[in-house]
């Protein structure tokens, strides 16, 4: 029998011309005995190791139908004992409390809690090396933004400004950057690890909780301090009989303790660490949660329920602790944003604390969405309701609805939304990463940067720009589609949006041509003041008397502009007054100049203009040309008037102005 390769050898053979006329002639077959001879036995050494590679490869191949083999039979198996669990849960494991007896085994305790933490350990090693990839990106990215916040806090420490953050209510950066980082890293650890091993997750947990309790340790006054230490006792010993103990008529009973326990620890010592808590509205209904969740764990437990008894009496200590946790989280991070905001304005040159608080209220509305919703989705994947309640939520969101020749689904609807929002809401914050604030004070002048301003007009509008081109492809909507949508807004242009479209235009024409910008004082539509902000619709503007003026963008580059700062801040104002005494115009121009340069207000680089309207023997009318900041116009006339007609009556001449 000739294998597959030997018949394709022959063939080849048979067709090389040169290889068959040597065959044919017996006397090159003597000259080249030796080579066909060596040629021989390298085919038949070749040919041997492809047939015993071949061997290798079918008994590898054979391994691996039977590795799948056995995968899919212990997955059917793992179905069928989650399937009779599940029915179990909620029926009669054991008998009732009253007619329980003691089980009795054959091992002992720390031999059954070796066995079991064998186990454990080794399921935890398994998931962590299979998830390797995503624990170092999660190091990475915490490594990342623990330099991120140290670069701001030794900038801090090095011009002197470091005590500023206690009047900035910071509780955790301001003492060590390392701890409060971590605790961000762990919940969202825990986050992301819904079904990782019970062992893996109870570890990541203690550890938060071990972090915590070295962050409250000097902040929180001891009664609440030892009230912490208590919930953090009953969560180690709940995960201790969860994992290491088998159920036994003291175990039961042991639970059956802890819930009492917990029970009246909701009910009268809870009140303290609430107060203690950044996020305290929502801590009530954890609270109430948890007080629940114990009670019903302690029906269970008596009338054998265990297994469901465990669960609802880990989920309740964990409403608790994740919430406590989470908490601090929302607290860090957005210290981390107004820490950001202060030392952007430092390095501005404004030392002045800002309202922190109106601004971290602002800040944390959707921040409080994200926290309870990573909170719900860590209790009930503890209660093991989080997979059932996922599949049906992307069961009817991915159902696809069909109206005429469109297809669509509800989850693309509430994508394109979602990023719609995401994306105005991260255009209105993003100021914040550059140091602005809604209310700024800087009369003067000298802090307002106004290259800064233009380029987060141009960060927001990339923002947007980007946020409706990500929201209509996560929206799934066909092109050609979206071309008749197009063309339908077309037609409502023509009809009814064109104002709409012409602001948006000119907003985007302003942001790159820049004939005005945030700060500038400016004249237009019989209207004046300092440009306050703008934005892609209107432009708002602070009028002297305080009125906000807001005027759409169509109509600033419709008509002529006066833009008084374009070039520099300084603005021209004169001062009309009259002379009257015996003195003269050297006396009275040297006394001018002499007042002027005495006064810190005026651009003394510019020299002032002296004019003299009237002439007369002992009366003079003058008019008086300086430069000043225009944003302090009216209190440096205010002082010259001042200054002029006290250093003239010094002289005993008489000034009227």
């Amino acid at each position: 029998m000739f294998s597959l390769f030997q018949l394709v050898g022959i063939a080849t053979l048979k067709n090389d011309n040169v290889f068959m006329s040597l065959v044919r002639d017996t006397l090159r077959r003597k000259q080249y005995t030796t080579e066909l001879l060596r040629l021989k036995s390298t085919y038949t050494i070749t040919d041997s190791i492809i047939k015993n590679n071949m061997r290798i490869m079918t008994a590898k191949k054979r391994m691996v139908i039977d590795a799948n083999l056995n995968v899919e039979n212990a997955m059917i198996s793992v179905e069928k004992k989650l399937d009779k669990s599940g029915v179990n849960l909620f029926g009669n494991e054991y008998s009732n409390l009253w007619n329980a007896v003691q089980m009795t085994n054959k091992r002992t305790v720390s031999q059954n809690i070796k066995a079991k933490w064998d186990i454990e350990r080794n399921v935890v090693a398994y998931y962590s090396k299979y998830n390797m990839g995503m624990i170092f990106g999660s190091v990475f990215i915490l490594l990342l933004l623990t330099w991120y916040v140290w670069r701001n806090i030794r900038y801090l420490k090095a011009t002197g400004n470091m005590e500023q953050l206690t009047f900035l209510n910071f509780k955790y950066l301001n003492n060590n950057i390392l701890l409060p980082l971590l605790v961000i890293f762990l919940n969202m650890a825990i986050v992301t690890n819904l079904y990782a091993p019970s062992l893996f997750v109870d570890l990541l947990q203690l550890l938060l909780l071990g972090i915590l309790s070295l962050l409250f340790k000097d902040q929180w006054p001891v009664k609440s301090l030892l009230n912490w230490y208590y919930l953090l006792a009953i969560f180690i010993v709940l995960c201790f009989l969860d994992l290491f103990v088998n159920i036994s008529f003291l175990e039961r009973c042991t639970f059956i303790a802890i819930n009492v326990l917990c029970i009246r620890y909701g009910m009268f010592q809870l009140k303290s660490i609430k107060e203690e808590l950044y996020i305290n509205w929502f801590f009530k209904w954890a609270s109430i949660l948890f007080i629940g969740l114990n009670s019903l764990s302690l029906l269970f437990n008596i009338f054998g329920r265990v297994s469901l008894s465990h669960t609802l009496s880990l989920a309740a200590i964990v409403s608790l602790t994740q919430i406590i946790a989470l908490s601090v989280l929302l607290k860090i991070v957005l210290e981390i944003i107004v820490l950001q905001i202060f030392v952007t304005r430092v390095k501005r040159g404004i030392i002045k604390i800002f309202d922190h608080e109106s601004l971290t209220d602002t800040l944390k509305k959707p921040f409080n969405v994200a926290v309870i919703y990573m909170w719900f989705m860590v209790i009930a994947s503890n209660l093991n309701i989080w997979k059932p309640i996922y599949d049906l939520l992307r069961r009817i969101l991915t159902n696809p609805i069909i109206i005429g020749s469109v297809t669509f689904t509800m989850r693309g609807i509430m994508l394109f939304f979602f990023i719609v929002w995401m994306a105005h809401l991260l255009q209105n914050y993003v100021k914040y990463f550059f140091g602005e604030l809604d209310e700024e004070d800087e009369q003067d002048g000298k802090n307002v940067n106004k290259q800064q301003h233009s380029r987060l007009l141009i960060a927001r509008l990339v923002v947007l720009i980007v946020g409706y081109l990500l929201a209509v492809a996560a929206s799934g909507m066909p092109m050609d589609k979206l071309s008749i949508v197009i063309g339908a807004l077309g037609v409502g242009v023509g009809l009814g949006l064109q104002n709409i479209v012409t602001n948006f235009v000119s907003g985007i024409i302003l942001i790159f041509d820049r004939p005005i910008q945030v700060g500038d004082i400016i004249d237009v539509n019989s209207q004046s003041g300092r440009v306050k902000s703008m934005g892609l619709r209107s432009t708002k503007i602070n009028s002297s008397s305080g009125a906000e003026i807001i005027i759409p963008n169509g109509n600033i580059l419709s008509q002529n502009i006066t833009n008084w700062t374009y070039t520099d801040n300084l603005k021209q104002v004169e001062i009309t007054f009259q002379i009257t005494g015996t003195t003269g115009i050297d006396t009275i121009n040297e006394t001018i100049n002499k007042t002027l340069k005495s006064l810190p207000l005026i651009e003394n680089n510019r020299l002032p203009q002296i004019y003299y309207n009237s002439v007369s023997n002992e009366n003079y009318t003058v008019l008086v040309k300086f430069w000043c900041s225009i944003y302090r116009t009216e209190e440096v006339l205010s002082t010259v008037r001042q200054e002029l007609f006290l250093n003239f009556k010094e002289m005993a001449i008489t000034l009227t102005i």
